[in-house]
């Protein structure tokens, strides 16, 4: 079967717009990528990104340069040329723990108002079940008379930041929720390029469509908090987490993805996704208690690196501790509900100066905590430190001269959130090391008596 050149309009250029633009002109189709922020489109017009996402900032340049690929504030000239109009606007949370769908509201209306007949619009964004149905309410108050039919059909993102460019270029599954041939016609014409790979295309109705990314995302933060919760027994019986989760990682039934201990999930959607999947059991009747505890465990990770610093340096006023990684996973600059930001705050308040490092983060990190002090360099941030904690997992920590570190902290104590070091590694070059859900190593101390 040949592949077909699909015209399409992506709302919304955040991580999961941009990501979807610039995959689905690299798959062969012609892609016109809105978004209201005017200082976003310039940036994009003008060959930049507005966060970094490995591989991306590449795809872009190509679909730009060979003419897939435009950007704009608005064009309904291109909504109403459009096949299909994917919607990929954000859905923060509100105080409530109900997502905002202000945005997917209005973006709605602009798609509803310029599509032409035989237009799908299609839900990318993160979303209620019940979500698709307000949308059609939507487009039919705002729809003008004689412009013909649309669909609505859901289709959502499964993209790890960090790797969201081989995610959606080589996807585990692409879901597809639809009601009408039509759609999942349409949807299948978009996919046929990377059908015919032999990635695999899952067609369900809608409702199932959107439930199924909370229930996904519900589901892999659910074994981050099992393996933290394992952590801490681990820690109380002297047993390694790490290789337990590799035994559990052995049985086929479970795999060892997710089952890394350590300061717990964050980002912009594990957070978010919980508590409106949580909001949303409770609108149905149903009192989702697991997804609770998940919540709690995940704030209980942060608890117990606090506490071990406090555990060995007694007071914290006055205390320099410094922060490996402030992003809330490596390979991206993205700090929204970071957990190392969540750290610094805590010991902020309990009187430490905090000195942090980052390879990519700093920037969006001091937007969020103005009084952080960031450092051009991971020894930089430990100089004359009394504690270094490991929050992201960057390979340039991995890789650190621990004898240079040694030799710059004002007391050699080490919190590896992130398990990336070796106890006996550390015990040689002197640390008093704590790991998560591993043995302790204390340092020799020459001058102290028992």
């Amino acid at each position: 079967m040949g592949e077909t050149v699909m015209r399409i309009v992506v709302i919304g250029t955040g991580h999961v717009g941009l990501v979807t633009c610039g995959t689905l002109a690299a798959i062969g189709h012609s892609v016109t990528g809105l978004d209201s922020d005017e200082e976003k489109i310039a940036t994009l017009v003008a060959g930049r990104l507005p966060f970094v996402e490995p591989e991306l900032d590449e795809l872009i340049a190509r679909a730009t340069g060979e003419g897939r690929l435009r950007f704009d504030v608005e064009a309904p000239e291109a909504i109403a040329e459009a096949d299909a109009v994917f919607i990929c606007v954000g859905t923060p949370p509100l105080p409530s723990g109900e997502p905002n769908l202000i945005a997917m509201e209005r973006a709605a209306e602009i798609a509803g108002r310029y599509a032409t007949d035989g237009c799908v619009i299609v839900e990318k964004s993160t979303v209620p079940a019940g979500t698709a149905e307000r949308v059609r309410r939507v487009i039919a108050r705002v729809r003008p008379v004689g412009r013909g039919r649309v669909d609505v059909a859901s289709n959502p993102e499964f993209l790890r930041e960090g790797h969201a460019v081989r995610d959606a270029l080589e996807p585990d599954r692409i879901l597809v929720g639809a009601e009408s041939e039509h759609s999942r016609a349409v949807l299948r014409r978009v996919y046929e390029p990377l059908v015919a790979r032999g990635y695999s295309l899952i067609e369900t109705d809608i409702n199932t469509a959107e439930l199924a990314k909370h229930a996904c995302n519900a589901f892999l933060a659910l074994k981050i908090s099992y393996a933290n919760a394992l952590a801490q027994i681990c820690e109380r019986a002297g047993a390694d987490v790490t290789a337990i989760a590799g035994v559990m990682g052995a049985d086929s039934r479970i795999s060892r993805s997710f089952l890394d201990a350590g300061l717990g999930f964050g980002g912009s959607c594990f957070p978010k996704d919980l508590q409106a999947f949580e909001r949303l059991s409770a609108r149905l009747g149903y009192e989702f208690r697991l997804l609770r505890e998940v919540m709690l465990i995940n704030e209980d990770a942060i608890s117990a690196v606090v506490s071990k610093i406090q555990d060995e340096l007694w007071n914290l006023d006055g205390k320099k501790i410094a922060l490996f990684g402030l992003a809330f996973k490596p390979g991206t600059d993205d700090v929204r509900e970071a957990p190392a930001l969540a750290l610094a705050r805590r010991l902020m308040a309990a009187g430490a100066r905090v000195t942090a490092h980052d390879p990519e983060a700093m920037r969006n990190a001091k937007q969020e905590v103005p009084q952080l002090e960031v450092a051009p360099g991971a020894l930089d941030a430990a100089a004359g430190a009394h504690c270094v904690v490991v929050c992201t997992e960057w390979p340039v920590y991995r890789t650190l001269d621990l004898e240079a570190l040694e030799a710059v902290m004002a007391y050699p104590f080490v919190v590896d959130a992130r398990n990336i070091y070796d106890g006996k590694v550390m015990r040689e070059h002197g640390f008093v090391y704590r790991p998560t859900g591993r043995p302790n190593v204390d340092a020799f101390r020459a001058n102290v008596s028992p």
